[in-house]
């Protein structure tokens, strides 16, 4: 075992092309650490339909150049293999460690395969480069991101060439492609040969995005923003001067792009404590909402002062007010979200009479519904212009639902007094997660199991009427590792999360609200139904 483990080690380390994870692994091998060798040759990161995203660090199962470089290599024959022998692979990434190194790395191995390749200018959000695939008729794109991991971490996100993320069966063939690069010497890696964008594409993006305000809207709402520490400031910036809205006041301290996120545990707005320095600086400027990106600004949070203080919508919350503000305005089209977001958005649609699709969990799937007009997901994703970005657009978001919140403001109301309409013409629709992170894996596989053997029949008192095990597929949904329980009034689907060590419980309860004074009462009916499922859902998977 440890003389295998060290001569695995020891052949990647002559291959390994960063002086970095050079030094690091062997200093393990000359320690003779055979326990954490034994981590980091145990398999390979895998890859699948969110690309690659894993731990910086040396060995295959870690993300560094050597993981990528095959991955990158992986990618150009499949795209050979499917014709694109000189097609344009445009490649995008954001502000975490080793960013810069993937892109370039990436861009080296494209231009050795024959292909062209050309790398945004900065780092820069996501949606720019989802939106730079089609807008340069490139075949494939790559963004290098770990989203809203945490510091020590970074991905690989993979979109072809109609802007959407990957789905199987292309995962797999990729995969397959990367299964055979057999030494890093076969790929050839040129120091020059591609292209260095300058900011066309950038303008290009900002101009798209007056598309998604209704020409003359009100433009007042003032707002708080916080960048968490990535990269999302600058653009979000020049996207609300070009629409007229009042510059947000910065959270000075999260601004700035760092790979540290040193005011975060984790730089995510949903985690706790993530938005307290918003809620501190809103306390002073008192505006009109907070909006937050997440790190590569794929994602928006949104905040409204409730009585005395500050709080976080939910996603579903924000789903569903953008969707109202949509029908409001005409918007045509399919609607569409995923099977964990709120069932809310299939009754606002039906009531408009609008297509509406539900999906499985990602816009890799979400971008793909035909016709689609606005899709979204609870994870605070939202696709509000999807012919110029097939994906979730935190910037586009943010300034649709600053357009919603100076609307209001107009009519003397707000994005709550909106929520509260929305309760009372399709009833309370209240929706809470079961969260738990795990450092072993196998305790989500074992949930799972458990939840399978043994399934609930009951939770808070409900008759589960309908158990569904989602690796069968359904009629309209291809299979994935979930369990979905329907109940008289109430929701719960249970998934192992596939960009985080997590498992993932997304309960909704709906309760009928007859009047607006009836509210009260159906909110803490929600939440103690909410409370006592979560408690029941734990206790029948064991976490």
């Amino acid at each position: 075992m440890q003389a295998d483990v060290i001569a695995q080690a020891k052949a990647w380390l002559a291959e390994d092309p960063d002086t970095e994870t050079r030094d690091e692994l062997a200093r393990l091998i000359d320690a003779k650490d055979v326990v954490e060798l034994a981590d980091r040759f145990s398999g390979t990161l895998q890859f699948g339909t969110a690309g690659l995203r894993g731990e910086l660090g040396a060995g295959p199962m870690r993300m560094n150049r050597s993981v990528v470089i095959r991955a990158a290599a992986g990618l150009a024959a499949y795209l050979k293999s499917n014709g694109h022998t000189d097609g344009l692979v445009v490649i995008g990434y954001d502000a975490r460690h080793k960013s810069l190194d993937f892109a370039q790395d990436t861009a080296a191995v494209m231009t050795g395969a024959g292909l062209r390749a050309a790398v945004l200018p900065r780092p820069l959000p996501t949606p720019v480069l989802a939106y730079a695939i089609r807008h340069l008729g490139a075949v494939a794109g790559v963004e290098v991101t770990a989203s809203h991991n945490p510091p020590r971490d970074n991905g690989y996100k993979v979109y072809l060439g109609d802007g959407s993320q990957i789905v199987p069966p292309a995962d797999a063939e990729i995969a397959a492609q990367i299964a055979a690069v057999r030494s890093l010497h076969d790929v050839p890696r040129p120091a020059t040969g591609w292209a260095t964008l300058d900011d066309a594409v950038l303008d290009a993006y900002l101009a798209r995005t007056d598309a998604v305000l209704a020409a003359g809207s009100p433009r007042t709402a003032r707002t708080v923003y916080t960048a968490m520490h990535g990269v999302g400031k600058d653009v979000l910036l020049a996207a609300f001067a070009r629409a007229g809205f009042p510059r947000p006041d910065l959270v000075a301290e999260q601004a700035e792009p760092d790979p540290d996120f040193p005011t975060v545990a984790f730089p995510n707005p949903e985690e706790p404590g993530a938005m307290d320095l918003a809620f501190a600086k809103a306390r002073e400027t008192e505006p009109d909402l907070i909006v937050a990106n997440d790190p590569d600004a794929d994602r928006c949070a949104v905040a409204v002062r409730e009585g005395a203080d500050w709080r976080m919508l939910r996603g579903d919350e924000v789903g569903a007010l953008l969707a109202a503000h949509l029908v409001h305005r005409g918007a045509r089209g399919t609607f569409a979200e995923s099977i964990v977001s709120s069932s809310l958005l299939g009754r606002i649609a039906e009531k408009a009479g609008l297509p509406y699709e539900e999906t499985l969990t990602g816009f890799k799937w979400i971008a793909r519904v035909e016709g689609l007009r606005y899709g979204y997901e609870e994870a605070l994703g939202y696709c509000v212009d999807p012919d110029g970005v097939r994906d979730k657009d935190g910037i586009t978001a943010a300034l649709l639902i600053t357009e919603l919140a100076s609307t209001l403001k107009e009519e003397g109301r707000t994005l709550l007094d909106l929520l509260d309409d929305l309760a009372v013409e399709h009833g309370l629709h209240a929706t809470d997660q079961l969260s738990v992170r795990v450092e072993d894996l196998s305790l989500i596989a074992r949930a799972m199991e458990r939840l399978r053997e043994q399934p609930p029949t009951h939770l808070a008192g409900l008759a589960i009427t309908r158990a569904e095990d989602l690796t069968l597929g359904t009629d309209r949904l291809p299979p994935t590792d979930g369990l979905r329980y329907t109940l008289d009034g109430a929701r719960v689907i249970v998934r192992p999360s596939g960009t985080e060590p997590k498992l993932k419980c997304y309960l909704e309860v709906v309760v009928p609200v007859a009047t607006h004074a009836d509210l009260p009462a159906a909110r803490a009916k929600a939440t103690d139904l909410l409370t006592t499922i979560k408690r029941d859902l734990s206790a029948a998977a064991g976490i």
